[in-house]
């Protein structure tokens, strides 16, 4: 055989092994395209993740509304709401959403919730119309959480101060009376743990002290219901100093005597 013979034989032979490669290599593609269907692994590459597809923000708020006021569920409208605000969160329903999530945070008893939608509505839209209704959530958040006389009033203080920001800011407004009435409530929870104060005291007999609570509950709780007993208390325990005091002197002019 000659060169040029073995030559082009060999170049059929090396044309024909490359036809065969590509052949295999279509085959193994196809072989998991025809399992997972025409199409179907091209369609995982290429579709749009649609998993989460907003909703209407007013469909939401809506549903908020029907699970507050038809369902009693505060807790589940309340999440609804909040829904609007993190789908919608610049549209005027989201501002709308964001105060009905405070009042439902306080109509299920989550006033730390409640306090926080609310003061983020006021520092948000401290121009609007509804301002004085999320400061007075804020207020009444505190106010429920008054507690016993006998436990600290740190709770009381803090009411104290959001419900007079209500009457200061928004004296004109339908919550500055409800305010007014709190406020008188709270005033006098701190008068009575004061005056729980001044009879322990009294029993101890220090009279110095009592004195002094005494004049604190007549001096800043003017308006309470315990001004009354206080002064009569303190009278009390202005004699009870002066017979601590009178026999004290006796006692040492019959020592040096």
């Amino acid at each position: 055989m000659s060169l040029q013979r073995m030559t082009r034989k060999l170049r059929r032979i090396s044309a024909g092994t490359r036809r065969l490669g590509l052949a295999v290599s279509l085959v193994v593609l196809a072989i998991p395209l025809s399992g997972c269907g025409t199409g179907a692994l091209w369609d995982k590459f290429l579709a749009k993740d649609d998993t989460f597809v907003d909703e209407p923000a007013d469909k939401l708020y809506n549903e908020g509304l029907y699970l507050m006021n038809q369902k009693k569920d505060p807790k589940a409208a309340s999440k609804k709401f909040e829904e609007v605000d993190r789908q919608h969160p610049y549209s005027d329903w989201a501002r709308k959403s964001l105060l009905m999530s405070a009042y439902a945070f306080y109509n299920s008893g989550d006033y730390d919730s409640c306090i926080g939608a609310a003061t983020r509505y006021v520092t948000l839209h401290p121009g609007s119309s509804d301002a004085a209704y999320a400061q007075y959530l804020i207020a009444a958040s505190h106010y429920d959480q008054i507690p016993d006389i006998s436990r600290d009033q740190g709770r009381t203080e803090k009411a104290i101060a959001a419900l007079e920001e209500v009457v200061r800011k928004y004296p004109t407004s339908e919550y500055a009376t409800s305010a007014k009435a709190k406020l008188e409530g709270a005033r006098d929870q701190l008068a009575g743990k004061e005056m729980n104060v001044d009879r322990y005291y009294m029993d101890k007999r220090d009279y110095t002290a009592a004195i002094n609570r005494f004049k604190t509950v007549v001096t800043q709780y003017q308006t309470t219901r315990h001004v009354e007993e206080a002064l009569a208390l303190m009278a009390y325990s202005e004699v009870g100093y002066l017979r601590t005091t009178s026999s004290s002197a006796a006692i040492a002019f019959s020592v040096r005597a």
